[in-house]
């Protein structure tokens, strides 16, 4: 099995380290003396610096250093949080993810010009009018008197193998001010029981310096989580402290003075042992893995379907209860696997953060990004698949959507625009929803346009919903000019094939004045799915599970009645359905009982009318061949357990036709 490249390890790394930066500075500029991320960004700064150094990045290394320098005053308090200076670390983290992908690019000249802004944002303070001639008039500041502290700490008995080194610890100690080392080696097991990885040793050291208490635990910054450390400041003077002998024999007799001290030695040991427990709490694993491990996955379902099917025809029991024992661990497995491979879109909503503040500047309108169900989860493939379609629909809502802070306050809205991005788990699907309260559609618009375009006929009758939908066609845009964010037409239709290729649909809907919203409905998952298997004629067929409502038996004279309209009552209301025999051309007649599959999504329902319903099916999906790409009524196929192939319904699709057909059947009447 092949491990990933140390380089390639780092470069996940240092993209949660930027993505947390990133996060920290936006913080900022809403809570600029908010001391948590002051320290958050400084930490994720400091780490990126050091780790960057480890693995030779030495560029991203040197440009880092400036950085943390710059964030280094605005922790001590020395220059404060502009929004000058969080433009320009915001500008050198895109440059800094740069050189993590590219280490080896030319940006000599951007570097320059990026080091030029953050150092005159670290060293410029807004100070009120002459306040600098009184700040030049002031006295110098009284030297720190040095003071003396002692420091216990132990670090985690695998620190070496992570790369931790105890004595630059101590050389970073000695730089500080004068101190006296001891060493604790009474926890090192005998020879025979020693692993020449693990770091076994314990410290006592006597500093005196005039760093504070801070600048001694920055020493120990990159591994703080994971250590014990203990830091007293000594009010009295100190008595010398006699060097430890340096024999190994002589560690036994270290153990009095580690036992002098109980409760910190108790401490050690059960700290070392929860870092190590937490450790393996979390385990990275490549979404290549997981891919792989769901086929898997997938493959086993198949196999148990046939198992399930040759049990069932088979007189033998003891075949027929192994049949069943391995049928509940395939469906737990499968479980399970849904479960690892479910992200928070939380993940997903917070680099749109950025987005927003870019388009702010870009638009000149001030505009507010409001996230909700940040803990609905997803497929991660769903949601990477998902982020190029959210940056159109959000890019359109600012440009379309939203109105300038004037045109606002004159209708009575305040100033800032907001652009609510929310998620909620519906059934088997997520809804992904983006709503502003700007401006709404234009209908008139929308139709003026798309009858210079030719793609309606003049006065062509629509709904209000087909009206919507003309936005997603290709090269469609209402906009007057060509700009960075609109005008060429190519970003809601992105938004739309995109979702569709997820076995999803679009939903819009407006109100002149009051704003819109664009409603994403995607499948929790895109591998393994509950269905419905259903006959109709001699083809079987499988219905999602979670689109279903009810199953119901059509009696002769609901069928004979319906001919002219296909509409069924159903609890005092209407609702159509359509005959797959009918769609599919089958050619053969239908069974004396049929039955009606009513199925929505959202709002709309509609019955589907099938021979015979055959039960569930744990539905493994598998894609259409290139010569089925545009057979819309299909989202899949999926293979049976006695090899036969059964073509799984896109839902969405088979609404459409019902409402067009019940369209032409009110249109003659």
């Amino acid at each position: 099995m092949s491990t990933l490249d140390p380089i390639d390890i780092f470069r996940i790394e240092a993209g949660e380290l930027l993505e947390q930066i990133e996060q920290g500075l936006l913080d900022l500029e809403q809570r600029p003396d908010d001391r948590d991320q002051i320290d958050s960004v400084f930490r994720g700064l400091h780490t990126l610096k050091g780790s960057g150094a480890m693995f030779g990045f030495d560029a991203l290394a040197a440009f880092t250093h400036h950085c943390e320098t710059a964030f280094d005053r605005v922790r001590k308090g020395l220059a404060p949080a502009t929004p000058e200076l969080l433009a320009a670390v915001l500008a050198a983290r895109d440059h800094m993810r740069a050189l993590v992908e590219n280490a080896g690019g030319d940006y000599a000249s951007q570097e320059a010009e990026l080091l030029a802004r953050i150092c005159a944002a670290a060293e410029t303070t807004p100070d009120a009018p002459g306040a600098a001639a009184a700040n030049a008039a002031a006295p110098a500041p009284a030297p720190v008197a040095a003071r003396r502290w002692r420091l216990r700490f132990a670090l985690p008995q695998n620190a070496m193998i992570n790369g931790a080194n105890p004595l630059t610890f101590l050389d970073d100690l000695r730089d500080l001010g004068p101190c006296d080392i001891q060493i604790d080696a009474s926890a090192t097991p005998p020879l025979d029981e020693i692993d020449p990885t693990a770091l076994y040793l314990r410290w006592t050291v006597q500093l005196e310096t005039e760093a504070s208490r801070g600048e001694i635990e920055d020493v120990f910054l990159f591994v703080m989580d994971d250590m014990t450390l203990e830091l007293d400041e000594l009010r009295t003077p100190a008595a010398p402290v006699e060097p430890a002998p340096a024999p190994v024999e002589a560690a036994p007799e270290a153990a009095p003075q580690a036992a002098s001290h109980p409760a910190a030695s108790a401490k050690a040991a059960p700290d070392a042992h929860e870092s190590r427990r937490r450790t393996v709490e979390s385990v990275r694993v490549p979404a290549d893995r997981l891919d792989e491990l769901m086929d898997r996955v997938g493959e086993l379902v198949i196999a148990q379907s046939r198992l399930s099917q040759i049990a069932a025809a088979s007189m033998n029991e003891d075949l027929r209860a192994v049949s069943e024992e391995i049928e509940n661990l395939s469906s737990e497995l499968r479980a399970t696997m849904m479960v690892l491979r479910m992200v928070p879109v939380a993940t997903l909503f917070e680099r749109f953060r950025r987005l927003a503040r870019d388009l702010q500047h870009e638009t000149g309108k001030q505009i507010e990004l409001v996230t909700e169900g940040e803990s609905t989860e997803m497929d991660k493939t769903v949601i990477e698949r998902l982020a190029d379609p959210l940056v159109h629909i959000i890019r359109n809502s600012a440009d379309h959507g939203l109105e300038t802070p004037e045109e606002r306050l004159a209708a009575g809205k305040p100033a800032s625009g907001r652009i609510t991005l929310g998620a909620r788990q519906s059934g088997g699907e997520v809804v992904i929803s983006v709503s502003d309260d700007g401006r709404g559609v234009d209908r008139a618009r929308v139709r003026a346009k798309a009858e210079a375009n030719g793609l309606i006929a003049p006065g062509q009758e629509l709904s209000d919903q087909d009206v919507l939908q003309l936005i997603f066609h290709p090269g469609f845009s209402t906009a007057a000019k060509v700009t960075n964010l609109s005008g060429r037409g190519v970003g809601m239709d992105v938004v739309k094939k995109t979702i569709e290729a997820l076995r999803g649909a679009v939903d819009v809907t407006s109100q002149p004045g009051q704003g819109s919203e664009v409603a994403l409905r995607i499948p929790l998952t895109l591998a393994i799915i509950d269905g419905l298997l259903v006959r109709v004629g001699g083809g079987r067929y499988v219905i999602p599970l979670s689109a279903v409502e009810e199953c119901l038996e059509l009696s002769l004279e609901e069928d004979l009645r319906s001919r002219g309209r296909s509409l069924l009552s159903l609890r005092g209301s209407l609702v159509p359905f359509i005959r797959l025999r009918d769609t599919f051309r089958m050619g053969t007649p239908p069974d004396p009982h049929q039955k009606v599959v009513v199925v929505s999504t959202g709002a709309e329902r509609i019955g589907l009318v099938v021979d015979q319903i055959i039960g569930d099916h744990q539905t493994v999906i598998k894609s259409m061949s290139k010569l089925h790409e545009d057979v819309a009524t299909f989202s899949g196929a999926t293979i049976l357990g006695d090899g036969g192939v059964a073509l799984i319904l896109d839902i969405a699709n088979l609404l459409a036709v019902g409402q067009d057909q019940e369209a032409r059947l009110r249109a003659i009447a």
